[in-house]
């Protein structure tokens, strides 16, 4: 039985248009230990598949996390499956802001030591002994508070073109590299501040509010549902935004807009802008903010040489890679010395 994605990204982009069918971008997570996980994933394939899913979801001892797009007319059929599974009966459905029917081109659900990297090897931290989750009205209400700190959980490529007022944004590459260094810097408030996270969708503030917890702090907050379900809480209710920008998403959407400030620059010539982009050299694909002038003097790329490999034909730019490894070890998001206006 075929457990993985056999089509293409242009094959499936091309069935999704014939389709002519309305899709919906879901995000969702739960903790919880799972004694088989590549059972668990390939059941799930085999499910997923069926209701023709697509999406990115790692599955671990520790969990699932999901990123995916399901036909709206597949919807409901979709939620009962999920509710069918003891652990994520009722989970949260993060449903995107902005909708595109090709956020995702392939299915793949991976199985992985954690479904948050967290570089922790610690037999007592307990990921379930979590915070106190926040609704986006007490969000508002605490974060005013003289006694909180606010700290965005994500990394720097994130809370570059968005994050709320007042928050402290670490310049930091990955997940794991925050949680020493917010430790660290709060390390003389364990019991007299209130400590508030936030992240996309509530993932790896969920795990910090429990590793916090674990190394001693009191007053351990979380922002349910990230930033996804606030901006419909906020929208919902009619509260005071107090997200400025956009949010990073993990999918070819980049970006969901939630307010008309732009707060970063164009990494190549400065002006204001919030758009991210790959650089279309293959062997380089450096995710980074280029405005639509820069896009076009550049043909989105990061660097002339880029530019002139990029201008290469296909074949010999296959060639050229050959041997090579790329990964997002190699070209880390938004780091490069060629990027003049990157803060």
């Amino acid at each position: 039985m075929q457990l993985y994605n056999k089509l293409s990204a242009i094959e499936r982009a091309k069935m999704i248009d014939d389709a002519g069918e309305k899709r919906l971008t879901i995000s969702f997570y739960q903790y919880h230990k799972i004694d088989n996980p590549q059972l668990f994933r390939d059941n799930l394939f085999i499910d997923w598949n069926k209701l023709d899913v697509l999406g990115r979801t790692y599955v671990s001892f520790e969990g699932i996390n999901a990123q995916i797009s399901v036909p709206a007319l597949n919807f409901t059929q979709f939620k009962e499956h999920l509710d069918r599974i003891d652990f994520l009966e009722n989970v949260r459905l993060n449903i995107a802001i902005e909708q595109y029917d090709k956020s995702f081109l392939k299915l793949k659900i991976k199985v992985r030591d954690k479904i948050v990297a967290d570089g922790l090897n610690d037999d007592t931290f307990d990921v379930t002994d979590i915070g106190v989750h926040l609704k986006a009205k007490e969000f508002n209400e605490i974060i005013a508070q003289k006694d909180t700190v606010l700290v965005d959980m994500r990394n720097h490529y994130e809370s570059e073109i968005g994050h709320f007022d007042g928050a402290v944004t670490p310049d930091v590459d990955t997940f794991r590299d925050s949680l020493d260094i917010i430790e660290n810097d709060l390390k003389e408030h364990k019991e007299d501040k209130n400590l508030v996270m936030y992240c996309t969708g509530g993932i790896r503030c969920e795990k910090a509010s429990a590793y916090y917890k674990h190394k001693g702090f009191k007053n351990v907050f979380q922002l349910e549902g990230g930033i996804i379900e606030y901006v419909r809480q906020v929208k919902e209710q009619n509260l005071e935004n107090k997200f400025k920008g956009k949010n990073f998403v993990f999918d070819h959407r980049r970006s969901e807009r939630v307010s008309e400030d732009v707060i970063s620059v164009c990494h190549q010539c400065g002006e204001p802008s919030d758009d991210h982009v790959n650089c279309a050299n293959e062997a380089c694909h450096l995710l980074f903010i280029q405005c639509p002038t820069c896009q076009e003097r550049m043909n989105t790329c990061c660097t002339e040489e880029c530019q002139e490999i990029n201008a290469l034909p296909f074949e010999v730019q296959k060639e050229m890679r050959k041997g090579k490894e790329l990964s997002n070890k190699i070209f880390k998001k938004g780091r490069s010395e060629a990027l003049k206006f990157k803060k």
